[in-house]
Protein backbone atom coordinates (compact mmCIF):
# COMPACT_ATOMS: atom_id res chain seq x y z
CA UNK A 1 0.00 0.00 0.00
CA UNK A 2 1.35 3.39 -1.01
CA UNK A 3 0.85 6.04 1.68
CA UNK A 4 -0.10 9.58 0.70
CA UNK A 5 2.31 12.19 2.02
CA UNK A 6 1.46 15.36 3.99
CA UNK A 7 -2.07 14.38 4.89
CA UNK A 8 -4.02 15.05 8.09
CA UNK A 9 -4.63 11.87 10.11
CA UNK A 10 -7.04 11.85 13.05
CA UNK A 11 -7.50 8.85 15.35
CA UNK A 12 -10.40 8.66 17.79
CA UNK A 13 -10.99 5.96 20.40
CA UNK A 14 -14.14 5.97 22.51
CA UNK A 15 -16.57 3.66 24.31
CA UNK A 16 -20.01 3.13 22.72
CA UNK A 17 -22.31 6.19 22.57
CA UNK A 18 -19.67 8.60 23.94
CA UNK A 19 -19.86 10.82 20.86
CA UNK A 20 -16.73 9.63 19.04
CA UNK A 21 -18.59 8.89 15.81
CA UNK A 22 -20.47 12.18 15.88
CA UNK A 23 -17.28 14.18 16.38
CA UNK A 24 -15.49 12.19 13.66
CA UNK A 25 -18.24 13.18 11.19
CA UNK A 26 -17.99 16.86 12.17
CA UNK A 27 -14.18 16.79 11.91
CA UNK A 28 -14.41 15.06 8.51
CA UNK A 29 -16.83 17.65 7.16
CA UNK A 30 -14.93 20.68 8.46
CA UNK A 31 -11.41 19.58 7.51
CA UNK A 32 -12.40 17.69 4.32
CA UNK A 33 -11.29 14.26 5.57
CA UNK A 34 -12.42 10.77 4.61
CA UNK A 35 -14.32 9.32 7.59
CA UNK A 36 -14.35 5.67 8.57
CA UNK A 37 -16.45 4.44 11.50
CA UNK A 38 -14.51 1.23 12.09
CA UNK A 39 -17.13 -0.18 14.46
CA UNK A 40 -19.57 -0.27 11.56
CA UNK A 41 -17.26 -2.67 9.71
CA UNK A 42 -17.51 -5.15 12.58
CA UNK A 43 -21.26 -4.59 12.70
CA UNK A 44 -21.41 -5.33 8.97
CA UNK A 45 -19.51 -8.59 9.51
CA UNK A 46 -21.67 -9.35 12.56
CA UNK A 47 -24.79 -8.90 10.41
CA UNK A 48 -23.21 -11.08 7.72
CA UNK A 49 -22.80 -13.87 10.30
CA UNK A 50 -26.43 -13.56 11.46
CA UNK A 51 -27.71 -13.72 7.89
CA UNK A 52 -25.33 -16.44 6.63
CA UNK A 53 -24.54 -18.68 9.62
CA UNK A 54 -23.70 -21.72 7.47
CA UNK A 55 -21.69 -19.89 4.79
CA UNK A 56 -19.87 -17.60 7.23
CA UNK A 57 -16.09 -18.01 6.92
CA UNK A 58 -12.89 -15.97 6.44
CA UNK A 59 -13.05 -16.02 2.63
CA UNK A 60 -16.61 -14.63 2.70
CA UNK A 61 -15.44 -11.84 5.04
CA UNK A 62 -12.44 -11.04 2.80
CA UNK A 63 -14.72 -10.87 -0.24
CA UNK A 64 -17.13 -8.54 1.58
CA UNK A 65 -14.36 -6.23 2.86
CA UNK A 66 -12.45 -6.13 -0.46
CA UNK A 67 -15.62 -4.96 -2.24
CA UNK A 68 -16.81 -2.70 0.56
CA UNK A 69 -18.39 0.62 -0.36
CA UNK A 70 -18.26 3.02 2.60
CA UNK A 71 -21.85 4.13 1.94
CA UNK A 72 -23.09 0.62 2.87
CA UNK A 73 -21.88 1.30 6.43
CA UNK A 74 -24.67 3.88 6.82
CA UNK A 75 -27.40 1.21 6.79
CA UNK A 76 -29.67 1.71 9.85
CA UNK A 77 -30.02 -2.06 10.33
CA UNK A 78 -26.41 -2.12 11.57
CA UNK A 79 -27.51 -0.26 14.73
CA UNK A 80 -29.64 -3.07 16.19
CA UNK A 81 -28.70 -4.72 19.48
CA UNK A 82 -28.55 -8.17 17.86
CA UNK A 83 -26.00 -6.93 15.35
CA UNK A 84 -24.02 -5.15 18.10
CA UNK A 85 -23.76 -8.34 20.15
CA UNK A 86 -22.70 -10.35 17.09
CA UNK A 87 -20.14 -7.64 16.23
CA UNK A 88 -18.59 -7.67 19.72
CA UNK A 89 -18.13 -11.45 19.49
CA UNK A 90 -16.53 -11.54 16.02
CA UNK A 91 -14.34 -8.52 16.91
CA UNK A 92 -12.42 -10.81 19.29
CA UNK A 93 -11.26 -12.97 16.36
CA UNK A 94 -7.66 -12.05 15.45
CA UNK A 95 -7.96 -13.29 11.84
CA UNK A 96 -11.02 -11.09 11.28
CA UNK A 97 -9.23 -8.15 12.91
CA UNK A 98 -6.30 -8.62 10.51
CA UNK A 99 -8.62 -8.58 7.49
CA UNK A 100 -10.29 -5.40 8.76
CA UNK A 101 -6.91 -3.88 9.71
CA UNK A 102 -5.71 -3.87 6.08
CA UNK A 103 -8.85 -2.06 4.97
CA UNK A 104 -8.52 0.47 7.80
CA UNK A 105 -4.88 1.16 6.90
CA UNK A 106 -5.87 1.90 3.32
CA UNK A 107 -8.58 4.32 4.47
CA UNK A 108 -6.23 6.03 6.94
CA UNK A 109 -3.12 6.42 4.83
CA UNK A 110 -4.38 6.36 1.23
CA UNK A 111 -7.70 8.24 1.18
CA UNK A 112 -8.95 9.39 -2.25
CA UNK A 113 -7.06 12.45 -3.53
CA UNK A 114 -10.14 14.69 -3.12
CA UNK A 115 -9.68 14.45 0.67
CA UNK A 116 -7.06 16.29 2.74
CA UNK A 117 -6.62 13.24 4.93
CA UNK A 118 -8.59 10.83 7.10
CA UNK A 119 -10.38 10.45 10.42
CA UNK A 120 -11.02 7.01 11.89
CA UNK A 121 -13.02 6.28 15.02
CA UNK A 122 -13.35 3.03 16.94
CA UNK A 123 -11.89 1.22 19.95
CA UNK A 124 -8.27 0.57 18.94
CA UNK A 125 -7.49 3.27 16.39
CA UNK A 126 -4.84 5.02 18.49
CA UNK A 127 -3.41 1.84 20.03
CA UNK A 128 -3.31 -0.37 16.91
CA UNK A 129 -4.61 1.05 13.63
CA UNK A 130 -3.14 4.57 13.28
CA UNK A 131 -0.48 4.75 16.01
CA UNK A 132 1.30 7.68 14.34
CA UNK A 133 -1.81 9.82 13.76
CA UNK A 134 -1.26 13.57 13.73
CA UNK A 135 -4.17 13.98 16.18
CA UNK A 136 -5.24 11.46 18.82
CA UNK A 137 -8.44 11.96 20.81
CA UNK A 138 -9.89 9.69 23.49
CA UNK A 139 -13.55 10.69 23.74
CA UNK A 140 -15.60 9.47 26.69
CA UNK A 141 -18.73 10.20 28.79
CA UNK A 142 -20.39 8.71 31.87
CA UNK A 143 -22.27 5.41 31.45
CA UNK A 144 -25.55 7.07 32.50
CA UNK A 145 -25.17 9.83 29.91
CA UNK A 146 -24.23 7.39 27.17
CA UNK A 147 -27.23 5.19 28.04
CA UNK A 148 -29.59 8.17 27.72
CA UNK A 149 -28.12 9.11 24.34
CA UNK A 150 -28.33 5.59 22.93
CA UNK A 151 -31.89 5.17 24.29
CA UNK A 152 -33.01 8.39 22.56
CA UNK A 153 -31.35 7.20 19.36
CA UNK A 154 -33.07 3.78 19.37
CA UNK A 155 -36.50 4.39 20.89
CA UNK A 156 -38.13 5.61 17.65
CA UNK A 157 -37.26 2.44 15.78
CA UNK A 158 -37.83 0.11 18.76
CA UNK A 159 -40.84 1.01 20.91
CA UNK A 160 -40.20 -1.86 23.35
CA UNK A 161 -36.69 -0.76 24.28
CA UNK A 162 -36.09 0.53 27.83
CA UNK A 163 -33.42 2.79 29.31
CA UNK A 164 -32.50 0.01 31.74
CA UNK A 165 -31.90 -2.51 28.94
CA UNK A 166 -29.74 0.00 27.05
CA UNK A 167 -27.74 0.72 30.23
CA UNK A 168 -27.16 -3.00 30.78
CA UNK A 169 -26.19 -3.56 27.15
CA UNK A 170 -23.65 -0.69 27.19
CA UNK A 171 -22.18 -1.87 30.48
CA UNK A 172 -21.62 -5.34 29.00
CA UNK A 173 -20.21 -3.82 25.81
CA UNK A 174 -17.76 -1.69 27.83
CA UNK A 175 -16.53 -4.77 29.69
CA UNK A 176 -16.10 -6.69 26.43
CA UNK A 177 -14.27 -3.77 24.75
CA UNK A 178 -11.90 -3.23 27.67
CA UNK A 179 -11.11 -6.87 28.37
CA UNK A 180 -10.78 -8.37 24.89
CA UNK A 181 -7.41 -9.89 24.06
CA UNK A 182 -6.84 -8.10 20.76
CA UNK A 183 -7.16 -4.31 20.50
CA UNK A 184 -8.79 -3.56 23.88
CA UNK A 185 -10.16 -0.07 24.51
CA UNK A 186 -7.71 1.97 26.57
CA UNK A 187 -6.42 5.53 26.75
CA UNK A 188 -2.82 6.12 25.75
CA UNK A 189 -0.55 8.74 27.33
CA UNK A 190 -0.21 10.68 24.09
CA UNK A 191 -3.96 10.96 23.40
CA UNK A 192 -6.05 13.98 24.40
CA UNK A 193 -8.95 13.20 26.74
CA UNK A 194 -12.29 14.78 25.81
CA UNK A 195 -15.14 14.14 28.27
CA UNK A 196 -18.47 14.87 26.58
CA UNK A 197 -20.77 14.15 29.57
CA UNK A 198 -21.65 17.83 30.04
CA UNK A 199 -20.69 19.10 26.59
CA UNK A 200 -23.01 19.73 23.66
CA UNK A 201 -21.99 18.34 20.27
CA UNK A 202 -21.02 21.83 19.14
CA UNK A 203 -19.01 22.65 22.29
CA UNK A 204 -17.13 19.38 21.97
CA UNK A 205 -16.37 20.01 18.30
CA UNK A 206 -15.18 23.57 18.97
CA UNK A 207 -12.77 22.21 21.60
CA UNK A 208 -11.36 19.65 19.13
CA UNK A 209 -11.29 22.19 16.29
CA UNK A 210 -9.28 24.60 18.47
CA UNK A 211 -6.68 21.93 19.20
CA UNK A 212 -6.40 21.01 15.51
CA UNK A 213 -6.35 24.61 14.29
CA UNK A 214 -3.43 25.44 16.59
CA UNK A 215 -1.31 22.61 15.23
CA UNK A 216 -2.36 23.13 11.60
CA UNK A 217 -2.00 26.92 12.11
CA UNK A 218 -5.32 27.76 10.47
Amino acid sequence: MKKRKNIITVAIDSPAAAGGGTQAKLIAKHFNLQHLDTGRIYRLIGKLKLENPKKFNYSLIKQKINNLNLSSLQNRSLLSDKVAISASIIAKDKKIRNIVHKFQQKCAYSPPIKYSGSVLDGRDIITVQVKDAMFKFFITASLNERSKRRFMELKNSNKKITLNSVHKSLKNRDKSDRERKHGPLKKTRDSILINTTKLSKKACFMKIKGIMDRKLKF
